[in-house]
């Protein structure tokens, strides 16, 4: 069965000849050790090698700006988590018109097309990242943030529907624009932390969820699949995915609470696919390559089919010994 297929299958909940694997994307300072390793020279060589079904593929320097303005992650210059955006003191709706937002105008895709058509046989997830969540969250300042869920809701929501009315626009002119050679809608928001959801599943479903649908919707509307992106222990909140239609969810953080394959199989297999699962927080640091392998068998048994074998955090660090990751690879693809 060729790659590209393979995770199709996969992703919908259908039959394929194997689980698939995706290498994940390392961290910038891990990819000299991986490549002395393997003896390769390039990213996608070793990704050949490895027999990775699986292509991330945000746009590449796709935001244009004429007047050099900054995109959403740098409008708020903060210097440290939950310190004050500036968003912090809005108290009314109309106060929000007053902020800058991007403007999905000045998106180019031109390059991403490129990239598209060289591809290959692999499945191709991509998509503006649309990480609303934490845009939010950096706008107001975290603290502020949840606060004014309580205190200000009417300004979160205004706040939150300029974002994602941007992601809205310029990923329906990306998926027309990248056309058949786009798979998946791979997006992402880290809601939770190693013991549960950051904000309580009541606000959830109120300030995260309805705009989850919406990209989701834009998505399938489109023909795309849905894979959503959440760190952490978001357990709470998969019963909520799959009733809004993600079709697979990254990347099952193994060791945050509920999050382990034993109480995702239990939960949730069959309703879901999954990607990721791999322990990167202890598993694939310290562990023989031969541990490595017994595990990606286990978590395989309990979660496949509907299966992508990937690190449980997608960029590798150097603390990562090569031999693992040839180890999660050669298991994965047995």
């Amino acid at each position: 069965m060729k790659r590209r297929e393979r995770v199709r299958r996969i992703v919908s909940g259908k039959e394929a000849d194997r689980c698939g694997f995706w290498l994940g994307n390392p961290h910038p300072d891990s990819w000299a050790g991986i490549h002395k390793r393997f003896r390769t020279r390039s990213e996608e060589a070793l990704r050949k090698k490895l027999q990775d079904d699986f292509r991330w593929m945000p746009p590449p320097n796709c935001y244009k700006d004429p007047q050099n303005r900054p995109f959403i992650y740098r409008m708020n210059k903060r210097k440290a988590v939950g310190s004050r955006g500036i968003c912090a003191d809005l108290e009314n709706v109309k106060d929000v018109n007053k902020i800058h937002f991007p403007n999905p105008d000045y998106l180019d895709f031109t390059e991403m097309k490129g990239v598209l058509k060289k591809a290959g046989d692999v499945y191709r997830a991509g998509g503006l990242w649309s990480p609303f969540f934490h845009e939010v969250a950096d706008l107001f300042g975290m603290e502020n943030y949840f606060m004014k869920m309580y205190a200000h809701p009417q300004v979160v929501h205004a706040v939150t529907r300029k974002i994602v009315d941007f992601y809205l626009e310029g990923n329906k002119r990306l998926f027309r624009e990248a056309g058949k050679d786009l798979d998946g809608f791979f997006f992402g928001n880290d809601l939770g932390t190693q013991i549960d959801l950051l904000i309580s599943p009541e606000a959830f479903r109120e300030f995260v969820l309805p705009y989850f649908k919406e990209l989701s919707d834009l998505a399938h509307d489109h023909g795309r699949q849905v894979i959503l992106h959440a760190c952490g222990s978001v357990y709470k909140a998969i019963p909520y995915m799959i009733d809004i239609g993600v079709d697979a969810l990254h990347p099952l953080q193994a060791k945050a609470a509920n999050m382990d394959a034993e109480t995702l199989a239990r939960e949730f297999k069959g309703r879901i696919a999954f990607l990721g699962g791999i322990d990167t927080q202890n598993l694939l640091i310290q562990a023989s390559p031969k541990k490595v392998k017994q595990e990606v068998r286990r978590v395989k048994r309990l979660l496949g089919p509907s299966l992508i074998v990937s690190p449980s955090h997608e960029a590798i660090l150097p603390d990562v010994p090569p031999e693992n990751i040839r180890a999660m690879a050669e298991a994965a693809v047995e």
